[in-house]
């Protein structure tokens, strides 16, 4: 049990609270200026050992950055998102945190902070706040802190807005097609023909298309780092995926490889210092180097969009082309699940979350088979055995 002892010293009283920890059984003190103060800390401290809850007071007392840096090591995150990590981490939590000790953060400090991050877009919010999120919970694993203050109650994560996907029509498909240079147009029709992602489209290879099968293996994806650096990694999830080539998508594709001949491109693999890797890209940059999405984004897609009557809005970014191909197959009646699979979504529940409102109306579809079934002979047949 834990008790309190009076101090003299210099003819100032003071409280020392003395107990034994409880995994290692080694003798601890607090010295409190008023005996209530000891009370309440000693009444704490036991109650939290029956619940389970105790942590050593000193816990704590490394500050966020410092514990931030060992948070981030440890993590097993590819090589690429550990960067973009590191750098949301730096130029976004630690010049308002960094400086406090992880048991001074209360739920207040992170509300402030929070509004520190009101002018970036919502999304990129809610990444920054994951990060600092992560961290804290860690803490609370390793009984540095009892509580994850971006928990509590008070503090508001960042909302996103609400909105629905807007496929684009085949009208402004073809519009931006047309407005792209000759040698990009393809990107428009891989995206909304294969459901394609943009890094998977610059990773797409020769060895990839099975043009006899009319099948494509989503294999590999350029990712770019914060300083440019590009690398080949597997796609989104770590996953591979066959996608179905439609006839119209195979000849535009072929009439490009004979306009654009394939170029061999050697990158490391995974990460900045991994294995090279060469692949036969089917779209290169004009020095026959993997595209570079920044560059692609701002000099190419934007000025298409421009061209085509399209605001230069993230809306409107390469994704809108995988938002067009799954509206097409939700139109068309095909299952959630096959949707899933073709756009490499590990959830099909994802999918449908995001599109369930581009599926055919199920209002519609029950009437349609219930008048349907409804109108069978049998109605028939009873009438005519009426009138005989």
């Amino acid at each position: 049990m834990a008790s309190i002892h009076r101090q003299t010293h210099d003819g100032a009283v003071t409280w020392q609270a003395r107990w034994r920890e409880p995994h290692d059984d080694r003798q601890r003190k607090k010295t409190f200026a008023r005996k209530i103060d000891a009370e309440r800390f000693v009444v704490t401290l036991e109650a939290d050992k029956v619940r389970g809850t105790y942590l050593d007071p000193n816990a704590g007392k490394i500050l966020l950055r410092d514990y931030a840096t060992q948070w981030l090591a440890a993590q097993t995150f590819e090589d690429s998102t550990r960067v973009a990590t590191e750098v949301r981490i730096r130029v976004h939590v630690l010049p308002t945190l960094g400086a406090l000790e992880l048991r001074a953060i209360k739920p207040s400090n992170v509300q402030q902070w929070l509004r520190t991050l009101e002018n970036l877009a919502a999304t990129y919010q809610r990444v920054i706040y994951s990060s600092l999120n992560a961290i804290l919970t860690a803490a609370v694993d390793d009984e540095l802190i009892a509580r994850n203050p971006c928990k509590a109650r008070s503090v508001r994560r960042p909302a996103l807005p609400a909105r629905k996907v807007i496929p684009w029509t085949l009208d402004q498909l073809h519009a931006v097609h047309d407005a792209l240079p000759d040698r990009y147009a393809i990107v428009a029709t891989l995206g909304a023909g294969l459901g394609l992602r943009q890094g998977e489209t610059f990773g797409l290879a020769l060895e990839d298309i099975d043009f006899p099968r009319r099948i494509v293996t989503v294999r590999r994806q350029v990712k770019v780092y914060p300083d440019n650096q590009l690398i080949f990694a597997l796609p989104k999830g770590q996953k591979t995926r066959e996608v179905p080539l439609p006839s119209v998508v195979a000849d535009e594709l072929a009439a490009h490889l004979q306009r654009f001949r394939p170029t061999g491109v050697t990158l490391p693999y995974k990460t900045r210092t991994g294995a090279p890797h060469t692949a036969q890209l089917i779209l290169t940059s004009r020095e026959r180097r993997a595209l570079n999405r920044n560059y692609f984004n701002a000099r190419i897609w934007k000025p298409a969009l421009r061209a085509a009557g399209l605001p230069a809005t993230r809306s409107n970014g390469t994704h809108a082309l995988r938002h067009l191909y799954a509206s097409v197959l939700l139109d068309s009646a095909e299952s959630i699940r096959a949707v899933a699979t073709y756009l490499g979504h590990s959830d099909p529940g994802f999918s449908l979350r995001v599109y369930a409102h581009l599926m055919p109306n199920s209002e519609t579809r029950t009437k349609n088979a219930i008048d349907h079934a409804l109108r069978s002979p049998v109605g028939t047949e009873r009438g005519d055995e009426a009138s005989a």
